[in-house]
């Protein structure tokens, strides 16, 4: 999650959903975005982790980790307030947190299917590996109270297995089977199954990509033109401006892969094809999102602003697509 990790991580699997509809695939109908462009953003986009974002009913809602989880709001895509918090106490299940900031909650993420709308999160601290991911559901989109959480976690994981259950990401296929990605250092990304409920279906786990130095966290799919792409963070988050944190991207034809990138290596053999890296002012973008709206992509994510002391800031940039069909992003 950006913030877990061993060291260091909607509308989902592809954003961009609204209200009242069921979940749009990011860059399922989108066109290429010509000379795509970073947008230039206002208001509270500062201390921004781990962000995505999910339209609906014309109003753009950004969720990020932050006590009890942070929300913030904008009509414009780049003019943001803050909108206070999900839970003003953590969920009475959640034992994993922090003693010294027990309602910490990291990598939100918010899609719609099944006629409501899900929230998953992560429990932890960092660089542990007792996390456990949960899930709270609500029928329409708006601030203040709302959310009802599940009051349990949908996968947990501790020293007996080889992953970290943090960094969730829901999303629909294309056929509407409904999964969850997740993972954070260890043995990599993974992927199970969820009911149209956004409950675990069944016990397999699926691993989807790692690297050597384990350095992998932040899985986010969306299908674009008869392939799903598998985007990841890696390296060091959470290091201010000497992060070196950036996104790569894998794809596949299977949405339980294998994932392969653009020179035909496996990312579960440590493959990647680089999207974005920090650069000048911007260090160690990463977590990114995808979101589909007014007929573009949008890559979401956060940067440590090397102007000011290091604070991650929040970043979006139009994604367009290559012929050939990978992503560019126009970041950092």
């Amino acid at each position: 999650m950006a913030l877990g990790g061993m060291g260091g991580s909607v509308d989902s699997g592809g954003a961009g959903s609204v209200a009242g509809t069921e979940l749009v695939l990011a860059g399922a109908a989108g066109q290429a975005n010509s000379d795509p462009q970073t947008l230039e953003l206002s208001g509270d986009i500062t201390n921004i982790h781990d962000p995505q974002v999910i339209e609906a009913q014309g109003r753009y809602y950004l969720y990020s980790t932050g006590e009890g989880i942070l929300v913030h709001t904008s009509d414009d895509l780049r003019a943001w307030t803050s909108a206070g918090q999900v839970f003003a106490t953590k969920p009475s299940w959640v034992t994993m947190t922090d003693a010294k900031d027990p309602n910490l909650l990291w990598a939100p993420e918010v899609s719609y299917f099944g006629g409501k709308y899900h929230l998953f999160y992560a429990a932890s601290s960092f660089g542990s590996q007792n996390s456990c991911i949960g899930h709270a559901t609500r029928a329409e989109l708006g601030t203040g109270p709302g959310w009802v959480d599940s009051g349990k976690p949908v996968i947990c994981s501790s020293a007996a297995n080889n992953y970290n259950a943090i960094d969730p990401h829901a999303f629909l296929d294309e056929q509407g089977n409904a999964w969850l990605a997740f993972g954070s250092f260890w043995s990599g990304l993974k992927l199970i199954a969820l009911d149209t409920n956004g409950v675990r279906l069944d016990t397999v786990v699926t691993s989807l990509a790692t690297r050597a130095n384990t350095a992998v966290e932040a899985p986010y799919i969306v299908y674009h033109d008869g392939f799903y792409y598998l985007f990841e963070s890696v390296d060091a988050c959470c290091k201010g401006a000497a992060s070196t944190y950036k996104i790569m991207v894998g794809r596949s034809i299977d949405v339980t892969g294998p994932y392969s990138d653009q020179s035909y290596v496996a990312l579960s053999a440590g493959g990647g094809t680089l999207v974005l890296q920090g650069e000048g002012r911007w260090r160690g973008p990463g977590h990114n999102a995808i979101l589909h709206t007014q007929g573009k992509d949008y890559n979401i994510y956060h940067s440590y602003d090397a102007d000011n002391a290091g604070i991650p800031t929040l970043r979006i940039s139009e994604l367009s697509w290559a012929q050939d069909g990978w992503p560019i992003s126009a970041g950092p």
